[in-house]
């Protein structure tokens, strides 16, 4: 069986985790990995770890370890649900699952910045995964000033085996059912889809 790594890249507020789940719910074999549920955990049990600056090693080694472990010791299809936006980390983790065989899939959340404040000021998500952030206002405004900086950037065609866009809200639904063919699922049969071959 191939194995497939969908990879979401997007700022926060844009639609990634509610992505990731629903796509989980809809394909056989498959477990969202979420660096902000080990930001929350860390924050809660082990919050003297954290690095006091630079960048959260320490989330960074759990979520590799879990990866890791998905990896090696089980057979499902990983979705990575992370911001995903430097290019040269993007590179080099797609190139970390293709070196182990799998086949790789870009979803980039590419709403627009006005729709994202507005989610953000009527934010209700907890803040506990924040380290150094006060709020999502902040962690947004500091994404969308780092877009200058030129190792952040957009995915483009041929980074991964499929890439998907997604510009506005309602055509999540849609990316889902192209992802759901990409795994040679036909049909819909009340809860989930079924391969063509069962």
């Amino acid at each position: 069986m191939k194995r497939r790594v969908i990879i979401t890249v997007g700022k926060t507020h844009s639609g990634k985790t509610t992505f990731a789940r629903e796509l989980e719910q809809q394909l056989k074999n498959s477990i969202v990995i979420d660096q902000d549920n080990h930001a929350e955990f860390i924050n809660t049990y082990y919050k003297s770890l954290r690095p006091v600056q630079g960048s959260n090693t320490f989330k960074y080694i759990l979520t590799n370890t879990i990866v890791d472990y998905a990896i090696q010791k089980t057979d499902l299809h990983l979705i990575l649900c992370n911001s995903n936006r430097n290019r040269i980390g993007r590179a080099e983790l797609l190139s970390y699952f293709h070196n182990r065989g799998f086949e790789s899939i870009l979803v980039f959340f590419d709403l627009p910045d006005a729709i994202l404040q507005d989610r953000v000021s009527n934010n209700q998500r907890s803040k506990t995964i924040f380290r150094t952030a006060s709020s999502f206002t902040e962690v947004l405004n500091r994404q969308i000033a780092e877009s200058q900086n030129e190792n952040i950037s957009d995915p483009e065609e041929g980074e991964a085996n499929y890439l998907f866009i997604i510009k506005e809200s309602n055509q999540v639904q849609s990316v889902i059912q192209k992802i759901i063919n990409v795994f040679g699922y036909a049909c819909y049969k009340g809860d989930r889809y079924e391969r063509i071959d069962d």
